[in-house]
């Protein structure tokens, strides 16, 4: 498999109607090369190892026009942590409390049937569902 290039970076962005900047070719690196569920700060310390001129902010306002333009999705994982997942197509997660890890859940491990019966004037836009889990015990 090739690695995710700069090219495929800026094409992507270009793809989404985003501004190509040297910081977001490097954000988008990070988040495209593979499937990731990173912290906003996780992506920062990742980007800062090869562009150690990008700010936290930057991170951050790129993060929060990825989402505007559905290049990622946020994950609210617990009150106080979100992750960003690269995958944005329909897909659940599992959510390890102990450890932090969250990973996907294959299409088999899990089946949603129906809808909730949705008030008067509102669609539904999408379901997120996280299983969470804690180790077990000694």
């Amino acid at each position: 498999m090739n690695a995710y290039t700069t090219d495929d970076a800026i094409a992507c962005l270009r793809k989404a109607g985003v501004p190509v900047t040297q910081q977001r070719i490097e954000i988008a690196r990070v988040l495209f090369s593979a499937p990731v569920h990173m912290s906003a700060d996780q992506i920062w310390a990742t980007v800062k190892a090869t562009a150690p001129d990008v700010s936290r902010a930057t991170v951050y306002n790129t993060l929060r026009l990825f989402t505007e333009k559905h290049l990622v999705r946020e994950l609210f994982v617990d009150p106080q942590r979100i992750v960003y997942d690269s995958t944005t197509t329909p897909h659940f997660h599992l959510y390890n409390m102990d450890t932090g890890e969250v990973r996907d859940l294959a299409a088999d491990e899990i089946e949603v049937i129906g809808a909730p019966r949705l008030p008067a004037g509102v669609e539904l836009e999408e379901v997120d569902v996280i299983v969470r889990v804690r180790n077990r015990s000694a």
